[in-house]
């Protein structure tokens, strides 16, 4: 939806977080002329570790998650790795996330260096597109449990040979498969690894959730987008010795199996609450990312 109105910004974003992907010496001149805007806006400026380091500051909050919980507004400077690590850390906390892209052309953090101060004075001011997407929690057992903004994948791991898993949608049984793994992706992640591995590109909006095979072995084995509401059920099987199998949320975070357990996925509550300048296209991102409408 799109908030045109124009209210102080003062009184609606009082109070901003900032985050940095770690351990990026380059990011600094960006974060600096970020945190001397904010500063002379009159806002209060609370920074993640990553922020401080890349600042040469000294104090920090303690997490991502207690910046958002004490802060109107959190701004990550990185890429769409970066927004994704700050997206499952803050997920609790109903605080929107704006992304200024330093790496590639990004899909989740879509505000370049350049554009920065005139697209966060919009913002600001109350002009912005806001975007919710839902995120999908990976459970296995009553102990691992992790929370994923792009895709959760199910994947060999160790081992050159397949691996072999029952699926299972709402408690009914869909196939018995072996290939390299699974992905399950949001619509947000449609357009990452689902994407290299054959899956469909999902609007963003949608309610939607798309299974993708790795390197089946039946070519019958497809992908399938299923309601968002599902709870989607990956359990190994066969000779598939569960020491060979991964669990990778996002590509940035595993989880392990031991023997009889299964992976339990399915959309987590509460949304991501992202920000975007007005003129923000997710089809002029497609274009550009995808290279389409060229000639060939």
């Amino acid at each position: 939806m799109i908030n045109s109105a124009l209210p102080d910004f003062k009184t609606r974003f009082q109070h901003i977080g900032l985050i940095a992907k770690p351990g990026d010496d380059s990011l600094a001149p960006t974060l600096q002329k970020l945190h001397r805007f904010l500063i002379d806006m009159g806002l209060k400026v609370s920074l993640a570790r990553s922020a401080a380091l890349a600042l040469g500051q000294k104090e920090y909050l303690p997490s991502k998650a207690e910046l958002a919980r004490v802060c109107d507004l959190a701004i990550v400077v990185g890429g769409d790795g970066s927004l994704l690590s700050a997206a499952r850390e803050v997920a609790d906390e109903n605080t929107p996330l704006v992304g200024i892209n330093l790496g590639r052309l990004g899909f989740l953090v879509d505000i370049s260096p350049e554009r920065m101060v005139e697209a966060l004075t919009a913002i600001l001011q109350g002009n912005y597109i806001e975007d919710q997407r839902f995120l999908l929690e990976a459970r296995i057992g009553d102990q691992q449990r992790q929370l994923a903004l792009n895709d959760v994948v199910l994947h060999k791991w160790n081992s050159a040979r397949m691996i072999e898993f029952e699926t299972r949608i709402n408690g009914r049984y869909v196939d018995s498969q072996r290939s390299d793994g699974i992905i399950i992706s949001t619509p947000t992640g449609s357009t990452a690894y689902a994407l290299s591995g054959g899956g469909p590109l999902l609007e963003p909006s949608l309610d939607a959730i798309a299974l993708v095979p790795i390197c089946p072995h039946r070519l019958s084995n497809r992908p399938i987008v299923v309601h968002g509401n599902s709870e989607i059920c990956i359990e190994p099987s066969g000779r598939t010795d569960t020491k060979h199998v991964r669990v990778t949320c996002d590509g940035q975070s595993s989880l392990t199996l031991e023997r009889g357990d299964h992976l339990l996925v399915r959309k987590y509550p509460k949304p991501i609450r992202l920000f975007h300048p007005v003129d923000h296209d997710h089809f002029d991102l497609l274009r550009a990312k995808l290279g389409w409408g060229g000639h060939p």
